[in-house]
């Protein structure tokens, strides 16, 4: 019997990327207003409280926002998205195909991410003008925005493939938002939580995506990147490998 040789990986890439960019091509308009409305509103209505306390404080609303925008959309999209393609039998189909899982992940998060990139530059632009902040991009910015969406997208992978119906990964998706939001210096300053709170987000992704995106997109640029990026890395290698093993594949 002929066997299937499968395709280099960055055609493997290209051509499913291209399959999850066309499922989402007419909800493009609506993956956008949903992810801007919502940070939006948290800017305004914690940049209010956050004003008299200086820009500093602000820095950490802005950024807090744009990671829950990733969480909700990012994160939220992907978890919704494997979990439809578990029942659906979808991934029963991909597991006929000479492709790798860690690629079909890729580029699914791929795709959400570009249609996801509307939402952060309105986001990061009105939120800067909306709380009075300059802005002071770093080049790496380019780098570090991807590498904070990719752990997020293998957690979202993860937890569709885990649970017997999407009703059931949503709701676990939107209770872990909720504590990768409120563990850790996210979207309040370390020196305004207890301290049981701040070591528990040195556990939390979303602490350093946090971390990271203050640093390329206000600054002051330290050497702390390079802990954020490792730890960043270390879970998307990790969110993939348990993705792989507990998503039913057959070999090609």
């Amino acid at each position: 019997m002929h066997t299937r040789l499968p395709l280099p990986l960055h055609l493997q890439f290209w051509d499913l990327f291209l399959i999850e960019l066309s499922n989402w091509r007419w909800g493009w308009r609506n993956l956008a207003l949903t992810g801007t409305v919502l940070p939006m509103f948290g800017i305004i209505l914690l940049g209010s409280f956050a004003r008299e306390l200086g820009a500093h404080a602000l820095a950490f609303v802005l950024v807090g926002n744009l990671v829950m925008a990733l969480l909700f959309e990012h994160m939220g999209k992907l978890i919704s998205h494997f979990a439809y393609m578990k029942m659906a039998g979808s991934l029963d189909y991909f597991a006929t195909l000479p492709i790798r899982k860690a690629v079909l992940i890729l580029a699914a998060s791929s795709a959400f991410f570009i249609l996801f990139l509307p939402s952060l530059v309105v986001v990061l632009a009105g939120g800067a003008w909306i709380l009075r902040l300059q802005l002071h991009l770093h080049p790496l910015a380019l780098f570090v925005i991807p590498l904070c969406a990719l752990p997020l997208a293998g957690i979202g992978a993860l937890i569709g493939v885990s649970f017997r119906t999407p009703e059931e990964a949503s709701a676990v998706g939107r209770l872990l938002t909720i504590l990768m939001l409120t563990i850790g210096p996210v979207l309040i300053p370390p020196d305004r939580l207890p301290e049981w709170l701040v070591w528990l987000g040195f556990l939390s992704p979303a602490t350093y995506a946090a971390s990271a995106l203050r640093q390329v997109l206000w600054g002051p640029f330290t050497a702390r990147l390079l802990l954020d990026a490792a730890v960043l890395s270390a879970c998307i290698l990790i969110s993939f490998w348990l993705v792989d093993r507990k998503m039913d594949w057959r070999e090609g």
